[in-house]
């Protein structure tokens, strides 16, 4: 029998003491960082640790409503945050505090810190044992095979919380995986799907405009490039053991089907879903207990449309395939690279074509190195470097 649908008022939270967790937020101020402190709210979580950057306001409204016992912050708001924090919140600033940060035992540390400066956390909550509900999707795209080896060797547990990841793992429950022929990602296909002809004319406020999720901005241009879903195949690959040709790629535009898997028998088993980026952190922490939010169930109505990718638009998909496949230190650069692309575009200084060509100028002029966590740093410092010496060169 279905349970009825449950307001979430106070008596509510009240019966859900037993199940408290206790969770640090690594990125509290952005999308994912403040979608989670949502869920916690409503949960009744316990909030240990806040991580942010120079967001003042808003990091000081959630140290007011959860009260952690410790704030890693930027260090030029540090101060102001000292100033306002009661004298029970502990507050540090600083890489090293925040990698410290992630080594604090909880029940799971939510990591949604965006790009390369996510990573070193990451790696200090695995090397800690911990549970990771992992959002910073770079982590596993250019230190995968670093972080499944210490994962191993700690116990760490990794969870995504990814749409597309988090739908993957639930298909995945009590399946035979040697019967399961391809893992199937959808992609909404962007703003841009069906138009412009010409992309030139771009602006950034229109690839910001994205048609279904609410994301940050180097997240939402990525989304529109289709280079975020590259990011996902190269993640994908990596935290679920499949190789790359086992990974598709579809273009679902109403993102209600986050995705599928194919069985050898040629049948699908698809995950299904509101775009509310809440189900999926719920899924990275709760995983099968899912407990209710309060949401509004998603209406089973209205038409889902499937096509494949366009690649001539939109090149920066197969960019991130042809990385993985050179392997090493490859997906380091070209994460590098867009890094520098989005930023230069955002800033005008580009087209929105030209993205693209800067991530394929970077793979093609930044050699590949073993993978190590010493040549992800130096490749990652190399690709942004010739990036934007390509960037100043064609801008």
């Amino acid at each position: 029998m279905l349970a009825p649908n449950i307001d979430m008022h106070d008596g509510y939270r009240a019966m859900m003491t037993s199940l408290m967790k206790s969770i640090s937020v690594l990125g509290s101020t952005g999308s994912i960082g403040t979608q989670t402190l949502d869920v916690a709210d409503r949960l009744g979580w316990s909030v240990e640790v806040l991580a942010a950057g120079r967001n003042l306001s808003l990091l000081t409204e959630q140290i007011d409503r959860f009260q952690p016992s410790l704030v890693v912050c930027h260090p030029d708001i540090a101060s102001s945050v000292r100033d306002h924090a009661p004298s029970t919140v502990q507050v540090q600033a600083g890489d090293d505090a925040l990698n410290d940060a992630a080594r604090v035992p909880v029940d799971t540390v939510v990591a949604a810190i965006p790009g390369m400066a996510g990573v070193p956390p990451v790696l200090s909550a695995v090397e800690a044992g911990q549970h990771i509900a992992l959002a910073t999707k770079e982590a596993m795209v250019v230190a995968g095979p670093i972080v499944n080896t210490a994962a191993r060797a700690t116990g760490a547990r990794i969870t995504p919380v990814d749409s597309e990841h988090a739908g993957v793992a639930q298909l995945l429950i009590g399946e035979d995986f040697e019967a399961v022929d391809r893992i199937v990602l959808t992609a909404s296909g962007g703003p841009f799907r069906k138009g412009p002809a010409d992309l030139t004319s771009i602006t950034p406020e229109e690839a910001l405009n994205h048609p279904t999720w609410s994301m940050g901005p180097r997240v939402t241009i990525d989304s529109s490039t289709l280079f975020n879903k590259g990011l996902e195949v190269l993640e994908a690959h990596h935290l679920f053991g499949v190789s790359l040709d086992r990974i598709e790629v579809v273009v679902h535009p109403q993102s209600l089907v986050h995705a599928l898997i194919r069985y050898r028998d040629g049948s699908l088993k698809a995950h299904v879903g509101p775009h509310d980026m809440r189900l999926a952190i719920l899924w990275g922490i709760e995983e099968t207990e899912r407990p209710s939010l309060g949401l509004e169930p998603m209406a089973l109505s209205g038409v889902w449309e499937f096509e494949p990718p366009d690649l001539d638009r939109f090149p920066a998909l197969s960019l991130a395939y042809q990385a993985g496949r050179l392997g090493g230190t490859a997906p380091a650069a070209l994460n590098a690279a867009d890094e520098m692309a989005v930023m230069s575009f955002l800033s005008r200084r580009i087209s929105y074509p030209m993205i693209a060509d800067v991530l394929r100028a970077t793979l093609e002029g930044v050699p590949v190195e073993a993978l190590s966590w010493e040549a992800v740093k130096r490749v990652d410092a190399s690709a942004r470097a010739f990036a934007l010496q390509w960037i100043d060169s064609h801008a």
